[in-house]
């Protein structure tokens, strides 16, 4: 008799056995099956989704371990802001130095031009200078080309400083003819006045 019932025994669990591999796990592998076809179909990456959650996971087991994490990643926080902060001021002085040089060079260039205009307006006083004396130097050629009969009295009408300045360019022979020609009186001023001309 105990035999039999050893023998229904086995017979219970392997049915209890086989119910279980028919009933639970080969629906369940099938379900798992399907449900990775499907995901696959609808273009989601199952195992990635798993990583993310072992990941979460993880995450909370570990924030519950300690405290002590929890403060110090508080100081790292502190620490970010600080840097940040520090970030934001070199920022601003770099800006600050930015616009300093920015206000050099527009203040370098307006000198430039200053400087170019000067160059320019000595160059054009230059040659207006020289047309000057070309056409100064033309008078008196022409002084000294007419006769010193006719050059005299012309000379004598003129006021002292522009007559004494065509006098003294004129050549030392030309300038005693036309002193020849004029009266003693205004002879002898025009040659003082060449005198101290000549001493300054």
């Amino acid at each position: 008799m105990s035999k039999v019932m050893n023998e229904q025994n086995e017979k219970k669990s392997k049915n209890k056995f086989q119910w279980f591999v028919y009933v639970i796990f080969i629906p369940l592998l099938f379900a798992i099956f399907i449900g990775l076809v499907v995901a696959q179909v609808a273009g989601v990456n199952v195992f990635e989704k798993a990583k993310d959650i072992g990941a979460k996971f993880s995450l909370a087991s570990s924030s519950n371990k300690d405290t002590s994490s929890g403060k110090s990643i508080k100081k790292y926080e502190d620490k970010i802001v600080d840097l940040q902060a520090e970030i934001e001021n070199k920022n601003a002085e770099l800006t600050q130095l930015q616009s300093k040089i920015d206000s050099q060079d527009s203040e370098k260039k307006q000198l430039l031009l200053e400087q170019k205009r000067l160059q320019d307006e000595i160059i054009e006083l230059k040659q207006i200078q020289d047309k000057n004396k070309k056409a100064f130097s033309e008078i008196v050629r022409t002084y000294e080309t007419m006769s010193a009969k006719n050059a005299a009295p012309i000379i004598m009408n003129m006021n002292d400083k522009e007559a004494l300045k065509i006098l003294s360019n004129m050549k030392s022979d030309v300038l005693a003819k036309v002193m020849e020609k004029m009266p003693a009186d205004r002879a002898a001023k025009y040659t003082e006045l060449l005198s101290a001309n000549t001493t300054k």
